[in-house]
């Protein structure tokens, strides 16, 4: 409980193909402070969680206050501390499952609820009771399909007199694949931290930025998006809206607002018909309803469009082979 903060640095993700630079960074500060990313360092994403979840995309230029599994996600590892450490003064609870053999150790698998519900397994040593792996069920980016994944934690280290672990590796249980892995090379306990840097960054906003705000933060009622959305365009014809329509489009899905999501993704693809981005988008947002017949329209249009659409090619492709 001595520690305040924590900065996790020198970090290298992995998934798939990509690898990332090595340079990923992430802060935690008490009480319930998180941020991904460093504001200093000109990032083009950053994530964090100052009391509410919020995302940033340097290009377009947009914050985006999260809700649903975006928000829980980031919201979930903002504790300097750990879930476990007074958990049922955080409105936790846990039970102890079983006693499996990991990697040829003898574990205590225990569950951990928290209080939103959201649960995971913990599997700790029997000798060392250091936490060696854990398990969970969660959706694979925005509108994918619930995936078992089970992710190996080792690499511990000494900070500030306490074990903290350094490498993740996670795998899908069903399969075996490796989903994603991150080594942090550096984590530093008590820095300094200002707290502003856990908020949203601050920066003047351009039309295009305002008016992606406001579709944003009226995405609980689709006519008034739409009514936003006509008026501006009439406002200001000179300004292209197609590329922010389909980003808050998909954020909007992203958050639930499907009604609202389809309604002005539908528009945006009827103001843009030569767009095979704009079919795309909507597309997208067919197949996360599980409308695939649209869906499938909506692809083949952005491939009629645009011969060789990669990601029309692959979402057909996955299409077919789960049988949509």
């Amino acid at each position: 409980k001595a520690i305040r903060s924590l900065v996790f640095s020198h970090g290298q993700y992995k998934e798939g193909d990509y690898t990332g630079e090595g340079d990923a960074v992430m802060m935690i500060m008490r009480p319930y402070f998180k941020l991904v990313g460093h504001p200093e360092q000109d990032p083009g994403y950053m994530e964090g969680y100052d009391g509410a979840a919020w995302e940033w995309f340097s290009n377009p230029g947009l914050v985006v206050r999260t809700v649903g599994d975006a928000s829980e996600a980031i919201r979930h590892g903002a504790d300097v501390e750990g879930a476990f450490v007074d958990y049922a003064d955080k409105g936790h609870r846990v039970e102890l499952i079983d006693t499996p053999v990991i990697d040829n150790r003898l574990t205590f698998q225990v569950r951990l609820t928290m209080m939103d519900g959201y649960s995971s397994d913990s599997f700790i040593d029997q000798e060392t009771f250091l936490i060696v792996a854990s398990r969970h069920s969660a959706s694979v980016h925005a509108f994918g399909d619930e995936v078992v994944s089970e992710t190996r934690i080792g690499d511990y280290r000494a900070v500030a007199g306490v074990l903290f672990p350094h490498r993740f590796e996670e795998t899908e249980i069903a399969t075996g694949r490796t989903m994603s892995s991150m080594q942090w090379n550096k984590i530093e306990a008590n820095v300094d931290i200002p707290l502003k840097w856990f908020s949203p960054p601050d920066f003047e906003r351009n039309k295009i930025q305002i008016f992606m705000e406001q579709l944003y933060v009226q995405r609980a009622d689709p006519k008034a998006v739409l009514w936003t959305y006509r008026h501006f365009r009439r406002a200001y014809p000179e300004e292209d809206t197609r590329v922010a329509s389909e980003v808050i489009g998909y954020q909007t899905l992203k958050m639930g607002a499907t009604e609202t999501a389809i309604a002005l993704l539908e528009r945006n693809a009827v103001d843009n018909p030569n767009s095979a981005d704009s079919a795309f988008g909507l597309g997208r947002a067919y197949a996360a309803l599980g409308r695939r017949n649209d869906a499938r329209v909506a692809f083949k249009n952005a491939l009629r469009l645009k011969p060789g659409h990669p990601r029309a090619v692959r979402a057909l492709s996955d299409m077919d082979k789960n049988g949509d």
